[in-house]
């Protein structure tokens, strides 16, 4: 080799360290939402009339994690996932932020957004929040994304982006009309973005579906699909979810596109369970003509809402092929490790100035070890509330008539025999670990603010309080500040 070689290689090889020096250690993250997913709607978990996938390569090439549990409706899921701590420490454990209501997650609550932009992160929202919508200052784009394009309230049409003639579709804080299905708007800007990517910086890029909640809407390029599944809502349904696993791909495909998918960890996760059933509250139980609500949680009891397990058991995976090693977790891990876990691989603080919930699981994902959990808080609310230490579940109803349920979910997943009366000293010790989860708590402000609620809203102080949809009411008017400006 001459000396003109030599400098040559020696050229190339300096130049591809210089590359690889510019590449950043820290991944990034994408983080996938669905919304009221069935735990047996998808492929790999044995759904025989919906077809996921991409959604199952990820599973399939990823890790499985299947005693996952996230919170049992949208909004604390959310808030429990932004933080790193139970919704109940600060009052978002009841029910969800309705469309006329005027509060939202603490200003003073540190998000794993924050967290992330200070390890030097690009943070970008897309989709439902559904974390505060009446100020701005509950908005995404003031709680640590330095872009949000989505909606700010719990549900809207897919089509119109609106809630009783109300606008909510915005691109940092910019109102626009846009008629284009939710699904594939949300997925094209996530696209755009991932393509605007150069790979010196990294960034945590949340995609949250409002897919499948309610309205039951999906393009009819979909819904031609399914023309064999005979129930309409059904039908509509798995046009949603085939929607979604679309999205997955061309998420995937993007990130292939632009060379970056090695170095990204991609989670698919469910706020929560199905409806399923009778699982609808009366006002949505006329809205659908009394039919069975659309979704399967398989061999999981209960519907989204409840404490049981179909309710807080969801759908949940990591997929980072140069990383993680394909398998399935059956280890504890709950909604809140994301905070700590996630922003511990990106080199960044997860705690602020309050102790969190959430645990590093890190290594309970790439090396097999246990659980850090000796417990997890299901919820704890002043009338209701579960718990699981072990393999033991107790499920306390205080409200009269009140009832105390107790799990063996070892070898009774389904929650069918409920054994309290022949365990009264495990009852007594999870029934006290709960109540001591619950001394931590902070008043519900979904209770809080219901009445001041109706006096505000005049016109629709007709409204019922329902507990199982959280749609809000028919009439219910979304308090946004462009509204409020009027």
């Amino acid at each position: 080799m001459n000396l003109l070689q030599k400098g040559l290689l020696l050229a190339s090889i300096t130049t591809a360290d210089a590359v690889a020096a510019e590449l950043p250690k820290q991944p990034n993250i994408v983080f996938i939402m669905a919304d009221d997913l069935g735990w047996a709607d998808v492929g790999y978990h044995g759904s025989k009339d919906i077809k996921t996938p991409n959604i199952d390569k990820l599973a399939n090439g990823g890790i499985k994690l299947e005693t996952f549990y996230a919170q049992p409706m949208c909004t604390p899921s959310r808030a429990a996932f932004m933080t790193g701590r139970y919704p109940m420490r600060y009052g978002l454990q009841s029910f969800v932020i309705t469309p006329g209501q005027h509060y939202g997650l603490p200003t003073d609550e540190r998000t794993i957004a924050e967290a992330l932009k200070e390890a030097g992160y690009s943070t970008y929202a897309l989709g439902k929040w559904h974390l505060g919508h009446s100020k701005k200052e509950y908005w995404p784009q003031n709680r640590g994304f330095d872009y949000f394009y989505g909606s700010t309230i719990g549900n809207i049409d897919y089509f119109t982006k609106k809630r009783n003639g109300v606008l909510d579709w915005q691109r940092n804080g910019k109102f626009i009309e846009e008629n284009e299905y939710f699904t594939d708007l949300i997925t094209k800007d996530a696209v755009r973005i991932i393509e605007e990517q150069d790979g010196k910086k990294p960034f945590f890029l949340y995609i949250a579906h409002l897919a499948v909640h309610s309205p039951y809407q999906a393009p009819k390029k979909y819904l031609d699909k399914f023309m064999d599944i005979k129930d309409e809502l059904r039908r509509t349904y798995a046009a949603m979810v085939a929607s979604m696993d679309d999205s997955v791909k061309a998420v995937v495909d993007a990130l292939n596109r632009k060379n970056l998918r090695d170095n990204t960890l991609i989670l698919f996760i469910s706020d929560n369970g199905g409806i399923v059933g009778s699982g609808y509250s009366s006002g949505m139980k006329k809205a659908t003509g009394n039919k069975p609500a659309p979704a399967n949680n398989g061999p999981y009891k209960g519907s989204k809402a409840s404490l049981n397990e179909g309710a807080v058991r969801t759908v949940a995976l990591l997929n980072w092929p140069k990383k993680l090693k394909a398998g399935t977790n059956n280890e504890i891990i709950h909604m809140v490790d994301w905070m700590p876990t996630l922003v511990g691989l990106a080199g960044g603080t997860a705690e602020g100035n309050k102790t969190i919930d959430g645990l590093d699981v890190w290594p309970v994902i790439t090396q097999g070890k246990a659980t850090p959990h000796e417990s997890i808080l299901i919820n704890a609310e002043f009338h209701k509330g579960a718990v699981r230490k072990g393999d033991w579940k107790l499920i306390k109803k205080a409200s009269l008539p009140s009832k105390i349920e107790l799990y063996n979910l070892a070898n009774d997943v389904g929650e069918k025999n409920n054994i309290a009366k022949d365990h009264p000293k495990k009852v007594a010790e999870l029934e006290a670990l709960l109540n001591d989860y619950a001394k931590g708590s902070k008043p519900a402000l979904y209770f809080k603010e219901y009445m001041p609620f109706i006096i505000q809203d005049v016109k629709t102080s007709d409204m019922e309080y329902s507990g199982d949809e959280d749609s809000g009411q028919e009439g219910e008017i979304p308090v946004l500040p462009q509204v409020d400006a009027k």
